[in-house]
Protein backbone atom coordinates (compact mmCIF):
# COMPACT_ATOMS: atom_id res chain seq x y z
CA UNK A 1 0.00 0.00 0.00
CA UNK A 2 1.20 3.47 -0.81
CA UNK A 3 3.97 2.40 -3.22
CA UNK A 4 1.68 1.40 -6.04
CA UNK A 5 -0.61 3.67 -7.98
CA UNK A 6 -3.63 3.03 -10.13
CA UNK A 7 -5.35 5.18 -12.69
CA UNK A 8 -8.58 5.70 -10.79
CA UNK A 9 -9.78 7.01 -7.47
CA UNK A 10 -12.20 4.85 -5.53
CA UNK A 11 -15.40 6.47 -4.24
CA UNK A 12 -16.30 6.57 -0.55
CA UNK A 13 -19.59 5.31 0.88
CA UNK A 14 -21.74 5.70 3.96
CA UNK A 15 -24.16 2.79 4.17
CA UNK A 16 -26.83 1.49 6.54
CA UNK A 17 -26.02 -1.99 7.85
CA UNK A 18 -29.51 -2.90 8.98
CA UNK A 19 -30.54 -4.51 12.27
CA UNK A 20 -28.18 -7.25 13.39
CA UNK A 21 -28.28 -10.13 10.88
CA UNK A 22 -31.61 -8.93 9.46
CA UNK A 23 -30.83 -9.85 5.84
CA UNK A 24 -30.21 -13.51 6.71
CA UNK A 25 -33.34 -14.38 8.66
CA UNK A 26 -37.12 -14.22 8.49
CA UNK A 27 -38.65 -10.87 9.38
CA UNK A 28 -42.18 -9.52 9.67
CA UNK A 29 -43.17 -8.06 7.28
CA UNK A 30 -41.05 -10.41 5.18
CA UNK A 31 -39.86 -7.69 2.78
CA UNK A 32 -38.77 -5.19 5.46
CA UNK A 33 -35.07 -5.28 4.50
CA UNK A 34 -35.34 -6.38 0.86
CA UNK A 35 -34.69 -2.98 -0.73
CA UNK A 36 -31.73 -2.29 1.53
CA UNK A 37 -30.27 -5.70 0.70
CA UNK A 38 -30.70 -5.02 -3.01
CA UNK A 39 -28.94 -1.69 -2.61
CA UNK A 40 -26.00 -3.21 -0.74
CA UNK A 41 -25.63 -5.90 -3.41
CA UNK A 42 -25.35 -3.12 -6.03
CA UNK A 43 -22.39 -1.33 -4.44
CA UNK A 44 -19.75 -3.18 -6.45
CA UNK A 45 -21.38 -1.98 -9.67
CA UNK A 46 -20.71 1.62 -8.64
CA UNK A 47 -16.94 1.24 -8.54
CA UNK A 48 -14.52 2.16 -11.35
CA UNK A 49 -12.64 -1.10 -10.72
CA UNK A 50 -12.34 -3.89 -8.22
CA UNK A 51 -10.77 -2.64 -4.97
CA UNK A 52 -7.44 -3.99 -3.77
CA UNK A 53 -8.66 -3.82 -0.19
CA UNK A 54 -11.69 -2.62 1.78
CA UNK A 55 -11.58 -0.41 4.84
CA UNK A 56 -14.74 -0.61 6.94
CA UNK A 57 -15.57 1.87 9.68
CA UNK A 58 -18.26 0.25 11.80
CA UNK A 59 -20.42 1.87 14.44
CA UNK A 60 -19.86 -1.21 16.60
CA UNK A 61 -16.20 -0.75 17.52
CA UNK A 62 -15.22 2.09 19.83
CA UNK A 63 -11.82 2.55 21.47
CA UNK A 64 -10.05 5.28 23.42
CA UNK A 65 -7.82 5.98 20.41
CA UNK A 66 -8.34 5.01 16.78
CA UNK A 67 -7.53 1.33 16.30
CA UNK A 68 -7.01 -0.73 13.16
CA UNK A 69 -7.45 -4.46 12.75
CA UNK A 70 -4.09 -5.96 11.80
CA UNK A 71 -4.67 -9.70 11.99
CA UNK A 72 -4.18 -11.93 8.97
CA UNK A 73 -7.37 -13.99 9.43
CA UNK A 74 -9.82 -12.08 11.64
CA UNK A 75 -12.63 -14.04 13.27
CA UNK A 76 -16.23 -12.84 13.34
CA UNK A 77 -17.78 -11.15 16.35
CA UNK A 78 -21.48 -12.00 16.64
CA UNK A 79 -22.30 -8.84 18.59
CA UNK A 80 -26.08 -9.11 18.32
CA UNK A 81 -28.46 -10.73 20.75
CA UNK A 82 -31.68 -12.71 20.67
CA UNK A 83 -31.59 -13.66 17.02
CA UNK A 84 -32.10 -17.16 15.53
CA UNK A 85 -29.38 -19.70 16.18
CA UNK A 86 -28.35 -20.00 12.55
CA UNK A 87 -27.34 -16.33 12.47
CA UNK A 88 -24.50 -17.17 14.86
CA UNK A 89 -23.15 -19.62 12.28
CA UNK A 90 -22.77 -17.07 9.49
CA UNK A 91 -19.32 -16.97 7.94
CA UNK A 92 -17.21 -14.39 6.14
CA UNK A 93 -13.69 -15.77 5.66
CA UNK A 94 -12.08 -12.67 4.14
CA UNK A 95 -8.40 -12.22 4.82
CA UNK A 96 -7.32 -9.36 7.01
CA UNK A 97 -5.17 -6.53 5.70
CA UNK A 98 -2.10 -6.08 7.91
CA UNK A 99 -0.24 -4.15 5.19
CA UNK A 100 -3.19 -1.77 4.93
CA UNK A 101 -3.16 -1.47 8.73
CA UNK A 102 0.45 -0.34 8.59
CA UNK A 103 -0.42 2.23 5.94
CA UNK A 104 -3.40 3.56 7.88
CA UNK A 105 -1.39 3.80 11.07
CA UNK A 106 1.33 5.77 9.29
CA UNK A 107 -1.15 8.16 7.68
CA UNK A 108 -2.88 8.83 11.00
CA UNK A 109 0.44 9.26 12.78
CA UNK A 110 1.66 11.67 10.10
CA UNK A 111 -1.49 13.71 10.72
CA UNK A 112 -0.77 13.80 14.46
CA UNK A 113 -3.58 11.38 15.28
CA UNK A 114 -2.78 8.79 17.96
CA UNK A 115 -3.64 5.25 16.93
CA UNK A 116 -2.82 1.60 17.51
CA UNK A 117 -2.97 -1.68 15.61
CA UNK A 118 -4.90 -4.63 16.99
CA UNK A 119 -3.87 -8.09 15.80
CA UNK A 120 -6.62 -9.99 17.68
CA UNK A 121 -9.77 -7.97 16.96
CA UNK A 122 -12.24 -9.62 14.59
CA UNK A 123 -14.96 -8.20 12.34
CA UNK A 124 -18.19 -7.13 14.05
CA UNK A 125 -21.59 -7.31 12.38
CA UNK A 126 -21.33 -3.73 11.12
CA UNK A 127 -18.55 -5.06 8.89
CA UNK A 128 -19.30 -8.66 7.97
CA UNK A 129 -23.09 -8.44 7.55
CA UNK A 130 -23.07 -5.79 4.77
CA UNK A 131 -19.95 -7.31 3.20
CA UNK A 132 -21.73 -10.67 2.87
CA UNK A 133 -24.12 -8.86 0.52
CA UNK A 134 -21.62 -6.58 -1.19
CA UNK A 135 -18.82 -9.10 -1.76
CA UNK A 136 -20.21 -12.55 -0.90
CA UNK A 137 -17.11 -14.33 -2.23
CA UNK A 138 -15.10 -12.78 0.64
CA UNK A 139 -12.10 -12.60 -1.71
CA UNK A 140 -10.92 -9.04 -0.99
CA UNK A 141 -8.75 -8.27 2.07
CA UNK A 142 -10.61 -6.28 4.72
CA UNK A 143 -9.45 -3.95 7.46
CA UNK A 144 -11.61 -2.29 10.08
CA UNK A 145 -11.04 1.07 11.74
CA UNK A 146 -12.59 1.84 15.11
CA UNK A 147 -14.42 4.94 16.21
CA UNK A 148 -12.98 6.95 19.05
CA UNK A 149 -15.22 6.52 22.05
CA UNK A 150 -15.44 10.22 22.85
CA UNK A 151 -17.54 10.46 19.65
CA UNK A 152 -16.02 13.84 18.76
CA UNK A 153 -17.20 14.60 15.21
CA UNK A 154 -14.21 16.84 14.45
CA UNK A 155 -11.78 14.06 15.40
CA UNK A 156 -13.53 11.64 13.05
CA UNK A 157 -13.65 14.15 10.20
CA UNK A 158 -9.90 14.71 10.69
CA UNK A 159 -9.21 10.97 10.69
CA UNK A 160 -11.03 10.65 7.39
CA UNK A 161 -9.05 13.53 5.92
CA UNK A 162 -5.82 11.76 6.88
CA UNK A 163 -6.90 8.66 4.95
CA UNK A 164 -8.09 10.22 1.70
CA UNK A 165 -4.96 9.17 -0.24
CA UNK A 166 -5.96 5.51 0.21
CA UNK A 167 -8.60 6.05 -2.44
CA UNK A 168 -5.91 6.42 -5.10
CA UNK A 169 -4.23 3.26 -3.83
CA UNK A 170 -7.15 0.98 -4.64
CA UNK A 171 -8.79 1.02 -1.21
CA UNK A 172 -12.57 1.19 -0.92
CA UNK A 173 -13.53 3.15 2.22
CA UNK A 174 -16.99 2.43 3.67
CA UNK A 175 -18.62 3.99 6.70
CA UNK A 176 -21.11 1.47 8.09
CA UNK A 177 -23.78 2.86 10.41
CA UNK A 178 -27.32 4.20 10.15
CA UNK A 179 -28.48 7.68 9.19
CA UNK A 180 -31.19 7.32 11.85
CA UNK A 181 -30.46 5.35 14.99
CA UNK A 182 -32.73 5.89 17.95
CA UNK A 183 -33.86 2.59 19.36
CA UNK A 184 -36.99 4.19 20.84
CA UNK A 185 -37.95 5.51 17.44
CA UNK A 186 -37.94 2.35 15.33
CA UNK A 187 -41.50 1.27 14.63
CA UNK A 188 -42.96 4.43 16.17
CA UNK A 189 -44.89 6.59 13.69
CA UNK A 190 -44.27 9.69 15.80
CA UNK A 191 -40.62 9.51 14.70
CA UNK A 192 -41.39 9.36 10.98
CA UNK A 193 -41.56 13.12 10.40
CA UNK A 194 -38.56 13.93 12.64
CA UNK A 195 -36.46 11.31 10.86
CA UNK A 196 -37.46 12.78 7.51
CA UNK A 197 -36.51 16.30 8.62
CA UNK A 198 -33.10 15.17 9.81
CA UNK A 199 -32.61 13.13 6.65
CA UNK A 200 -33.40 16.22 4.57
CA UNK A 201 -30.80 18.24 6.48
CA UNK A 202 -28.24 15.45 6.22
CA UNK A 203 -28.80 15.10 2.49
CA UNK A 204 -28.51 18.85 1.86
CA UNK A 205 -25.32 18.94 3.92
CA UNK A 206 -23.71 15.96 2.20
CA UNK A 207 -24.63 17.27 -1.23
CA UNK A 208 -23.34 20.81 -0.74
CA UNK A 209 -20.68 21.74 -3.26
CA UNK A 210 -18.62 23.60 -0.66
CA UNK A 211 -16.61 20.99 1.22
CA UNK A 212 -15.57 23.46 3.93
CA UNK A 213 -19.20 24.27 4.71
CA UNK A 214 -19.94 20.55 4.80
CA UNK A 215 -17.22 19.95 7.40
CA UNK A 216 -18.46 22.78 9.61
CA UNK A 217 -22.07 21.65 9.40
CA UNK A 218 -21.26 18.03 10.25
CA UNK A 219 -19.00 19.07 13.11
CA UNK A 220 -22.12 20.75 14.51
CA UNK A 221 -24.59 18.05 13.47
CA UNK A 222 -26.35 18.04 16.86
CA UNK A 223 -27.82 21.47 16.08
CA UNK A 224 -29.60 20.19 12.97
CA UNK A 225 -33.40 19.82 12.89
CA UNK A 226 -34.43 16.77 14.95
CA UNK A 227 -30.81 15.67 15.23
CA UNK A 228 -31.20 14.46 18.80
CA UNK A 229 -34.44 12.66 17.96
CA UNK A 230 -32.49 10.79 15.30
CA UNK A 231 -29.26 10.23 17.26
CA UNK A 232 -29.58 10.77 21.02
CA UNK A 233 -26.50 12.52 22.35
CA UNK A 234 -24.00 10.12 23.86
CA UNK A 235 -25.07 7.22 21.66
CA UNK A 236 -24.57 8.78 18.24
CA UNK A 237 -22.06 6.14 17.21
CA UNK A 238 -24.09 5.12 14.15
CA UNK A 239 -23.64 8.59 12.64
CA UNK A 240 -19.87 8.83 13.23
CA UNK A 241 -18.80 6.53 10.35
CA UNK A 242 -20.27 9.20 8.08
CA UNK A 243 -17.80 11.72 9.49
CA UNK A 244 -14.82 9.56 8.52
CA UNK A 245 -16.34 8.97 5.07
CA UNK A 246 -16.87 12.71 4.55
CA UNK A 247 -13.32 13.46 5.66
CA UNK A 248 -11.93 10.87 3.24
CA UNK A 249 -14.09 12.33 0.46
CA UNK A 250 -12.04 15.52 0.42
CA UNK A 251 -13.64 17.97 -1.97
CA UNK A 252 -15.76 15.34 -3.70
CA UNK A 253 -19.43 16.18 -3.49
CA UNK A 254 -21.75 13.62 -1.94
CA UNK A 255 -24.92 12.17 -3.44
CA UNK A 256 -27.79 10.29 -1.86
CA UNK A 257 -27.89 6.90 -3.56
CA UNK A 258 -30.46 5.07 -1.45
CA UNK A 259 -33.32 6.17 0.79
CA UNK A 260 -36.23 4.26 2.24
CA UNK A 261 -38.63 4.34 5.14
CA UNK A 262 -37.84 1.30 7.30
CA UNK A 263 -39.55 0.61 10.63
CA UNK A 264 -41.33 3.96 10.17
CA UNK A 265 -38.06 5.92 10.00
CA UNK A 266 -36.15 7.34 7.05
CA UNK A 267 -32.81 5.69 6.28
CA UNK A 268 -30.33 6.79 3.59
CA UNK A 269 -26.95 6.04 2.06
CA UNK A 270 -24.46 8.37 0.41
CA UNK A 271 -21.65 8.14 -2.13
CA UNK A 272 -18.75 10.54 -2.60
CA UNK A 273 -16.80 10.58 -5.82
Amino acid sequence: MGKESISVTQPVFFIPHGAGPCFFMDWQPADTWNNMATFLKSISNRLPERPKAILMISAHWQTSEFSITAGEQPELIYDYYGFPEHTYQLTYPALGAPVLADRISQLLTDAGITNEKNTTRGFDHGTFIPLKLMYPEADIPVGQLSLRNNLDPKAHLAAGQALTSLRKEGVLIIGSGMSFHNMRGYGDASFTAPSERFDEWLTNTVETANSDERLVALANWSKAPHALDSHPLGVEEHLLPLMIAVGAAGRDKGHKIYSQQVLKTQLSAFQFG
